[in-house]
C-alpha cells in the first residue's frame, strides 16, 4: 500500500543508525507522563502570505523571500510541542490551556510567560554553532529578530528540562524525514498548484500509511483556501526512530483547508 514509503525508510535506515552513534535520544526530565508530540511545519510561502493579507508585521524572511529549485525548502519548522502531561492534568489544566499556554501554565509548570510579539525576551537556548547552523535551514525565523527557537523552547520545551540541542536536533531530523519521503516529493511537484486534500492524504498514505493520514491536521487561509501549516502527531515512545507506520498518533482535527487548497508559492 505504501511501497514507496518503506523504500525511503529502508534507504535511510542505515545512515539513521550510524549516527546513533553520536545522537542523543530526546528525552523530557520533568513532566515525562504525555503520550504523544505535535511536529507543526510551517509552508512557509503560505505562512508569509497570510501575515501579508492579514496586513501584520512582515518577518524579516518573510520581506527576502527567496525562491528555491527544491520546493521542499519551504516546508520549514514551526514547532515540537509536547502533549499534555498527566501530572499536570491533575491540576485541573485541560489541552486548551495547556496548547495555549505551555511552560507558563498555572498552577504548574507554572514558568515565565513569553509573549509571541516579543519572541527575542525568551532566554537564549545554549545550543551548539552546529546545531544552530543544521536549524538555519530548516527555521528560518530563529535567530537574528525572530528568535522562534528561544520562544519555542521557553514555551514547550523548558519545562521538560529537555537537553536544548536534542530537542532541536529532533525537529531538524524529523522534518528531514519528511522531506525526503512521497509527501515532500508531493510538495515538489504541485508548488504554485491547487491540490486535492484527497491528494494529499494518498501522498502521507505512500509515505508511512494509513495510520498517518489520519494524524495530520493542515491549516489554511484566505478564500480560495492556501496551506499554511502541516501538524504531525507523533507518538511519544517512538520520537526518537525515523518516521514509519507505528510512529503515528490520531489527530482529532483534520484541520481547515477543505477538500482542495493551493501550494502558496513564493511573492504576494
Amino acid at each position: 500500500m505504501y511501497t514507496l514509503g518503506r523504500c525511503v525508510l529502508l534507504l535511510t535506515l542505515p545512515s539513521f543508525i550510524s549516527t546513533l552513534a553520536w545522537a542523543d535520544p530526546l528525552e523530557p526530565k520533568k513532566f515525562s507522563d504525555f503520550s504523544y508530540y505535535v511536529l507543526a511545519l510551517s509552508w512557509q510561502t503560505g505562512y508569509c502570505q497570510s501575515q501579508h493579507d492579514h496586513h501584520h508585521q512582515e518577518s524579516d524572511f518573510c520581506k527576502n523571500q527567496q525562491d528555491f529549485a527544491d520546493k521542499r525548502s519551504f516546508l520549514t519548522v514551526h514547532g515540537l510541542w509536547p502533549s499534555l502531561p498527566a501530572s499536570v492534568a491533575a491540576h485541573g489544566v485541560d489541552e486548551k490551556r495547556w496548547f495555549r499556554y505551555g511552560c507558563s501554565t498555572r498552577p504548574i509548570p507554572n514558568m515565565p510567560m513569553v509573549k509571541a510579539s516579543n519572541k527575542c525576551s525568551a532566554p537564549v537556548t545554549g545550543i551548539s554553532l552546529e546545531v544552530a547552523s543544521k536549524l538555519a535551514d530548516i527555521m528560518p525565523a530563529a535567530g537574528g529578530e525572530s528568535c522562534l527557537e528561544r520562544y519555542e523552547y521557553a514555551k514547550h520545551g523548558a519545562c521538560f528540562d529537555f537537553n536544548s540541542n536534542d530537542y532541536f536536533d529532533t525537529m531538524v531530523r524529523l522534518s528531514n524525514d519528511v522531506r525526503r519521503q512521497a509527501l515532500g516529493q508531493f510538495i515538489q511537484q504541485h508548488y504554485g498548484k491547487v491540490v486535492t486534500r484527497a491528494a494529499f492524504d494518498q501522498a502521507v498514505r505512500e509515505s508511512w500509511g494509513e495510520k498517518a493520514v489520519k494524524a495530520v491536521k493542515l491549516s489554511c487561509d484566505g478564500n480560495p483556501a492556501y496551506l499554511t501549516e502541516i501538524q504531525l502527531t507523533l507518538r511519544a515512545n517512538k520520537i526518537n526512530l525515523p518516521l514509519h507506520d507505528g510512529s503515528f498518533a490520531t489527530q482529532k482535527h483534520p484541520g481547515n483547508c477543505g477538500t482542495a487548497f493551493r501550494l502558496d508559492a513564493v511573492g504576494f
